[in-house]
């Protein structure tokens, strides 16, 4: 039977990685995956993280398996990073917080939760958004149409377009949001606009999604919930898919949630039981070694103030390394204005690269970029800057 089987095709994102590792090249260039780097181009583990694996290490107990949702204290410690200590919506107890693979692992659970629950309904997405977010929602059977997002021209948010679009959705369709460091384009609304988009989506009855799986990577750890508070208002429903690969460095360790905000207590029960079945019949319940150690962490004053610190590190250096090439680029050259790179947040950047340049990037400088142009800041280092600079300088200069 596997004879008949074709290939698939290489992931967007993935499959430019295996390219990168196969390329003998020694001064070749990652700027694909969207994985954090340090100055010295490895990904760290947190001084907070092997703190606490090292506790966790000493006072194992069991490695029987958690509740279907994982368990209690992840959640709580989740509600309580996203939406602060004292929230309305973490006092009344109307959310319901689901221990997942991930934060895909999240969207694929709200994909199957919607599917199974609102049939009818489709979920709009951002014109760009993360390459994988039609491929998850289309492997649940879940519709999916675009609205406005990228002022190509400007390098900006076209936010007139996007509030003209919002308005055209109908009540019951989902709408996925970027919670902050929109990725690909690292263009996030201010306040004020995000205030304003969530009272479009009020006002037309669709339930807001927010992905958010960059929380202090943008201005800082409250900062960055600014547009998730937008919509945090008494009664108000809303999903939340979150992630702590980046923030805490769990890449391997699949560390999500899916935070399902509803109207009551009582139908947080009932939409939490509905969660549980999509969970069961997928991966049963979570892994439990990531949530420890985000709990570890959360829950103790000392690794809290330390993480804080350590995610403070990590946002300056990308912010940093956005300054400097900018700078770099103007040194050698550049067509252009490239000041829009530095006012972008997270670890990404819509460069303005066509295809047809990142293709002669990658063939003739060993500079691996997404297709679409998008360039991960945190894969810049000292070290490679002046040569990245340089490579797209000669290629904007055909």
């Amino acid at each position: 039977m596997f004879e008949s089987v074709s290939a698939a095709p290489p992931d967007a994102i993935l499959g430019l990685t295996d390219a990168y590792k196969a390329d003998p090249n020694p001064d070749k260039i990652n700027l694909g995956v969207g994985v954090y780097q340090d100055a010295s181009g490895k990904t760290p583990v947190l001084g907070t993280v092997r703190e606490a694996a090292s506790r966790l290490a000493k006072d194992l107990a069991s490695k029987s398996y958690l509740p279907i949702t994982g368990s209690a204290e992840y959640g709580e410690a989740v509600q309580k990073l996203m939406f602060g200590v004292e929230d309305e919506i973490v006092r009344s107890r109307r959310a319901v917080t689901a221990h997942t693979p991930g934060g895909t692992g999240a969207l694929r659970v709200t994909a199957d939760f919607l599917k199974q629950n609102f049939e009818d309904a489709t979920v709009w997405l951002s014109q760009p958004t993360w390459a994988n977010h039609p491929a998850v929602f289309a492997a649940a059977g879940v519709p999916t149409k675009i609205y406005s997002y990228f002022d190509k021209a400007a390098n900006g948010l076209a936010f007139d377009k996007m509030i003209a679009d919002l308005k055209k959705i109908p009540s019951g369709d989902v709408v996925l949001l970027h919670g902050c460091c929109h990725n690909p384009t690292g263009i996030d609304p201010t306040p004020e606009q995000w205030k304003q988009i969530a009272e479009t989506l009020r006002s037309m009855g669709a339930m807001p999604l927010i992905d958010f799986a960059y929380q202090g990577f943008g201005e800082g750890i409250q900062e960055d919930a600014a547009g998730l508070q937008a919509f945090c208002r008494p009664g108000e429903e809303l999903i939340v898919c979150s992630s702590f690969s980046k923030n805490f460095g769990l890449y391997r360790e699949r560390v999500g949630a899916a935070t399902f905000v509803t109207a009551d207590q009582d139908s947080a029960l009932r939409v939490g039981s509905q969660v549980k079945r999509a969970i069961r019949s997928n991966y049963s319940n979570p892994p439990s070694h990531g949530a420890e150690l985000v709990v570890t962490i959360l829950t103790d004053h000392k690794l809290r103030q330390q993480w804080d610190g350590e995610v403070a590190e990590m946002r300056d250096r990308i912010n940093g390394m956005r300054k400097l090439l900018v700078e770099k680029l103007a040194e050698h050259g550049a067509p252009g204005d490239h000041s829009f790179i530095q006012q972008q947040r997270g670890m990404f950047s819509f460069s303005g690269l066509t295809p047809e340049q990142v293709e002669r990037l990658k063939h003739d400088y060993a500079i691996y970029i997404v297709g679409s142009g998008r360039i991960n800041v945190a894969g810049i280092t000292p070290q490679n800057v002046d040569r990245l600079a340089h490579s797209i300088t000669d290629v904007l200069k055909g």
